[in-house]
């Protein structure tokens, strides 16, 4: 049974960090005789566990061992009793799934070109994502890079995709289908419509609440003056019920 004598001033280290004992990380791992864990202090951690406690404690295993190379490892899993696949971050308490069944698409939204500027654009937004199934994207054949996803703002599709609402993207499919809804940016601002083709390679775009949005139609000239572009079929949304119904009787 080989140790690695060096890696254990790291390896107590990582457990003062994630504040844990040696008795409950024995515990974690599975080891009856936490006295076993404490000796990797001075001992080292053994070969044979040395991926299984870098895994566990979300860190490279070569860094543990040796001190060398990065100390973050990235893109860790964990594969659990189902077969999930799980990052490797179960000490600080942030199980993740994130294969075969979730996908994490990135989140696109509105924003001002500069601070206080009235110009906009739709770019990612690097601290929001949402996960889907991907059986999901399969079942669609949507390749996984292309998803993404924005919040329905306003009510112009309402009652169909309401105010607030998280919509999927699909960016494989910008070519208009008539009567299927699509993300549009359209001079910066974020749009989600029905849209039809019209003669002449016009658009007609609709909304769902037609009553207080009438169609409009934008033809060749207008679509590149007014810098519209699709970016994709919108394949889900989430819908939030915003009134939690009053409990009869209490």
């Amino acid at each position: 049974m080989k140790k690695n004598k060096t890696c254990g001033p790291r390896f107590r280290m990582l457990l003062v960090e994630v504040k844990i004992t040696t008795t409950r990380f024995a515990e974690f791992l599975g080891i009856s005789d936490p006295q076993t864990v404490h000796n990797w202090y001075s001992r080292g951690v053994p070969d044979y566990r040395m991926e299984d406690v870098a895994r566990r404690l979300s860190v490279n295993s070569e860094w543990l061992k040796t001190g060398e190379g990065p100390k973050d490892a990235r893109e860790l899993r964990l594969i659990d009793d189902s077969g999930n696949a799980f990052d490797a971050q179960s000490l600080r308490g942030t199980y993740r799934v994130i294969e075969p069944v979730d996908i994490e698409l990135p989140f696109y939204k509105e924003t001002a070109i500069t601070p206080g500027s009235d110009k906009t654009h739709v770019i990612k937004d690097p601290s929001e994502s949402i996960r889907l199934p991907r059986s999901n994207l399969d079942s669609l054949e949507i390749n996984h890079v292309d998803a993404i996803c924005a919040r329905m703002v306003g009510n112009s599709m309402a009652e169909r995709i309401e105010d607030g609402s998280i919509v999927a993207i699909d960016r494989g499919l910008t070519q208009i289908v008539d009567g299927e809804i699509y993300a549009i940016e359209h001079d910066g601002m974020l749009r989600i419509k029905y849209l039809s083709r019209v003669p002449g390679n016009a658009i007609r775009m609709r909304s769902h609440n037609s009553a207080e949005y009438p169609e409009e139609i934008f033809r060749v000239a207008q679509i590149e003056e007014e810098n519209i572009r699709v970016l994709g079929w919108v394949f889900w949304w989430s819908t939030l019920n915003k009134r939690r119904p009053p409990v009869p009787f209490l």
